[in-house]
């Protein structure tokens, strides 16, 4: 092994120079590769040079040049392929926030492609395991056998004819979904491809996409992630990937051939078929814990720069519960971050982002501020002008929850509406206003600084909770597989089994359970905002009541496409009968005004027989049917589309529907999922108990008498 400058024969005509501070990474430019990484507070930094097959390091050079705070050099000769990694040289004084080991190879920030996986070893960590001292303590030991080799990349593909769907927010419908999750147990994938990006590409999964009228894939976490150490020990995985170790590089696992360019054909397949691709990422926290973690990349580069320390410095801010909080408000965190993004629209052509536990994102010094350097650069940056922005808008740090507080263009995932809806149809009372509300997309929370109606990704479920089967088939989590004594995951879901815990083979539970998936899923999908479907909920996929499967790479985590058929077949009628009625899907939140255009508001309200409630009545634990007229928004539109929906929790009752010169006809009873043919309904007809009612304007006939 090479050591200090000497470079061995091997690798004889690969000139060192200063190179360039510019662009971050590792690039190849047709003459060698240059490097470029980050630290403040290193004394040297070293780059190490490894086999093809990342067991015998062969080279350690020290770089050359530092332009402030950024080091680099080129070395010629070298091509895509090399595998690399970096050694920081400086202080380690934990209670000071410095961490530096250079017996610890470290992970390039910037890295476009790993090789090999991390394998847990104490040797990972910068300090003595065991040692009285703790995290004060030095450990000497070489972690470069455990840890996974940054490699040379070549991004180039030939994308052809790609072309961004680019699908308003007003049509847009997410599918979340995980890419081995959805593909490891379907039978029309491939079984070479199953779990991976060629199969999320795969002929059978785009039909099915394409049949359930989806319009947008939201894909948990696929940057480059760590199975963490103790759920190694009980033999499980990170399924969820929510341990980013890398923000530039696709996740090995979900690769055959370790090729980046499987990653873009999945999504130039996927936009060749109209959906676009957003990515869940998780620029919050990384895969290197607290403390008492191991020593990947950013803690031995310069922990001070890149995460929020407490305590003096040798603690870490927790704000998103796994360890540590990456500090954003360091300009060279922020730049890593938006380098990132801009790379993965840049390179592989995604069409937008869901930011996860995005509050830790906007937290200044003072707490959080829409208007913080984060928010400031995304909105300035005009490579992500163009792209889906969506927060999850909370944390468990200080002042956490901030939903409807996000700024323009963000939209923000909605628990409101999720846990609304929920009790809406299990029965909870005094839960009509609420209903409303989000029937209406909780203009409360989003209708300001001009932000559309689109602003609430409207959710019934999540792949953080129960699936919808689960949601009506269990009163209580079953997490026992996640070996955590059932302590983890959700305890407040708002479920019910109707009637007995688990499966049942009992006709009549079964059809009522049935019945309530098919309200909760048409509410969703009449509601304004913008509806996100979780993968499998079309299929009536269970994870056996496991409401927090983030370890299960399994059987529970994976999808049963062994399902539903008559529910996804009605999922797709719902999207089609979205897609057909603007009114379903307006851009402007409504507020009840008058429209110039007929002189009829644009949201009219009414109970059973017809009636204005009144205020006290909107609280009545006994009021359970509402009835709500749409029309097009009264400002900025006027559109002759119109639509009357019925929610009824309660019993079997007469209806009267308001008055119309048309007559209304039913165009979806979900007591009748069957029925797809448009009918006349009768004011004053009793309409069964738990239900949802769609109705539309009757044809007006023409001078023939014939309907026109």
């Amino acid at each position: 092994m090479g050591s200090g400058s000497d470079i061995p024969d091997r690798l004889a005509g690969h000139a060192v120079t200063s190179g360039r501070p510019w662009p971050m990474g590792a690039h190849f430019d047709g003459e060698g590769v240059n490097f470029a990484v980050f630290s403040a507070h290193a004394t040297q930094i070293d780059l190490c040079l490894f086999s093809s097959d990342g067991k015998r390091e062969l080279a350690r050079i020290p770089f050359p040049e530092r332009d402030g705070d950024i080091w680099h050099m080129h070395l010629g000769g070298l091509t895509p392929g090399s595998l690399y990694g970096f050694r920081a040289h400086g202080p380690y004084n934990p209670e000071q926030g410095y961490r530096f080991n250079s017996h610890k190879l470290l992970i390039d920030p910037y890295a476009r492609s790993f090789h090999g996986r991390l394998r847990w070893s104490d040797a990972l960590m910068g300090y003595k395991i065991g040692s009285p001292r703790a995290d004060l303590s030095f450990d000497t030991r070489d972690s470069a056998f455990a840890v996974p080799k940054s490699v040379v990349a070549d991004p180039a593909f030939q994308w052809t004819d790609d072309r961004p769907p680019r699908r308003a927010w007003s049509d847009t419908l997410i599918y979340e979904t995980h890419v081995k999750g959805m593909t490891a147990h379907h039978p029309g994938v491939e079984p070479d491809q199953r779990g991976t990006f060629l199969g999320m590409a795969s002929d059978a999964v785009l039909d099915h996409l394409v049949k359930l009228g989806v319009t947008a894939v939201e894909l948990l976490p696929v940057q480059a992630f760590v199975d963490d150490r103790f759920l190694i020990a009980k033999n499980l995985r990170n399924y969820w990937g929510y341990q980013t170790i890398g923000f530039f590089a696709p996740e090995p696992r979900y690769l055959t051939k370790g090729a980046l360019w499987e990653f873009q054909t999945m999504v130039r397949r996927l936009h060749g078929a109209g959906i676009e691709v957003i990515l869940d990422v998780v620029y919050n926290h990384t895969g290197e814990g607290d403390e008492f973690g191991p020593t990947l990349s950013f803690r031995g580069l310069d922990n001070a720069s890149y995460y929020r320390l407490v305590g003096g410095g040798r603690h870490y801010a927790n704000d998103a519960g796994t360890g540590n909080t990456l500090n954003l408000t360091h300009p060279a965190v922020l730049r890593l971050v938006m380098d990132s993004l801009r790379y993965w629209v840049e390179t592989f052509h995604v069409d937008g982002f869901r930011f996860d536990l995005a509050s830790v994102l906007g937290r200044e010094m003072h707490g959080f501020d829409p208007q913080g350097g984060f928010f400031d650069a995304i909105r300035q940056d005009p490579v992500l002008a163009g792209v889906k922005l969506i927060a999850e808008p909370w944390d468990i740090g200080p002042g956490g929850y901030q939903l409807g507080a996000f700024p323009h263009p963000f939209a923000e995932w909605n628990d409101r509406y999720r846990d609304g809806v929920r009790r809406f149809w299990k029965g909870d009372p005094g839960m009509m206003p609420d209903l409303a509300k989000r029937l209406l997309g909780s203009a409360e929370r989003f209708d300001h600084y001009g932000r559309g109606a689109h602003s609430s990704v409207n959710f019934i479920t999540s792949h953080d909770g129960f699936t919808l089967e689960d949601l009506v088939s269990y009163s209580v989590k079953r997490n026992w597989d996640n070996g955590e004594n059932n302590r983890d995951g959700h305890n407040e879901n708002h479920s019910d089994n109707l009637g007995v815990e688990g499966p049942s083979k009992d006709p009549a539970i079964r059809a009522a359970r049935a019945l309530r998936k098919r309200n909760l899923l048409t509410t969703l999908m009449v509601s304004q905002g913008t509806p996100m479907l979780l993968a499998g909920d079309e299929a009536g996929n269970s994870q056996g009541g496991n409401n927090n499967a983030y370890a299960q790479d399994n059987a529970v985590g994976w999808l049963d496409w062994a399902g539903d058929p008559a529910q996804t077949g009605f999922v797709a009628r719902l999207a089609a009968l979205r897609a057909a009625h603007p009114v379903l899907r307006q851009k402007r939140f409504l507020h009840g005004l008058v429209r110039d255009s007929d002189a009829q508001r644009d949201v009219q309200w009414a109970r059973a027989d017809g009636q204005l409630p009144a205020p006290h009545e909107w609280h009545d634990p006994a009021f359970r049917c509402l009835q709500l007229t749409l029309r097009m928004a009264a400002e900025g539109g006027n559109g002759a589309d119109a639509l009357h929906l019925v929610f009824n929790q309660g019993p079997a009752l007469a209806l009267t529907l308001p008055p119309s010169v048309q007559g209304w006809q039913i165009l979806l009873d979900t007591t009748r999922p069957e029925s797809a043919q448009a009918a006349a309904f009768v004011s004053g007809t009793i309409i069964p108990a738990h239900c949802v009612l769609i109705f539309a304007p009757a044809p007006m006939p023409d001078v023939t008498g014939e309907a026109s």
